[in-house]
């Protein structure tokens, strides 16, 4: 799970470029959405797309400062049925990508993936969790600063999300995600922690 020991430098420039090919790419999809979904006979590959803020929620000096805008996008790979149901929603995974990133003081970038999980509670009300991973341009090792050392830059990243449905395409989204190594790499884990609201629309 380690980086290989390069500069600091170097890998927050390799970090920040993977971020920006990131974000391009999920406004890349997202913009292809309608086309796509259209040539589709069965349920859409596009399902969501999300877009909003998060702040941390760390304690004391690993706290970042500022809203961290945030954005991803919903996939639906493993679903060929034409109509979903309230069980198969449970059973079948969507795939999502993402970016959150800032300019605030200790902010760190990440772009992350996963697979994530979907329980209709009643018509609106749903509750989602989600699992995967992400990448990061934050401090890790302890150098003094302030901060959150996160020991290696890529770390496993997880979620739980309450929603609510307010006509057939809009969402409204409340989630808690946290990253982190689970002490398998060397370093420090003080890991990220957010809270997020955001809005989506389901294609």
């Amino acid at each position: 799970m380690c980086a290989l020991p390069i500069s600091s430098a170097s890998s927050k420039i390799s970090v920040k470029t993977v971020l920006s090919l990131a974000a391009m790419a999920v406004m890349t999809m997202g913009g292809m959405a309608d086309r796509a979904n259209a040539a589709e006979a069965g349920p859409p590959m596009f399902d969501e797309l999300r877009f909003g803020a998060e702040v941390s929620i760390a304690g004391g000096d690993k706290r970042e400062s500022g809203l961290l805008p945030t954005a991803s996008l919903y996939l639906n790979p493993f679903d060929s049925a034409p109509a979903p149901t309230n069980w198969r929603e449970m059973m079948v995974p969507r795939l999502y990508l993402g970016v959150t990133g800032g300019s605030g003081e200790r902010a760190v970038n990440q772009a992350f993936t996963g697979l994530a999980w979907t329980a209709p509670v009643t018509e609106r009300f749903f509750l989602e969790a989600g699992f995967g991973g992400t990448l990061h341009d934050g401090d890790l090792q302890e150098d003094g600063t302030a901060g959150a050392k996160l020991g290696c830059h890529v770390l496993f990243r997880e979620y739980i999300a309450a929603g609510y449905a307010i006509d057939r395409h809009w969402r409204l989204v409340g989630a808690i995600n946290h990253a982190s190594h689970a002490n398998l790499c060397d370093g420090p884990n003080d890991g990220l922690t957010h809270a997020s609201l955001t809005l989506g629309y389901k294609f």
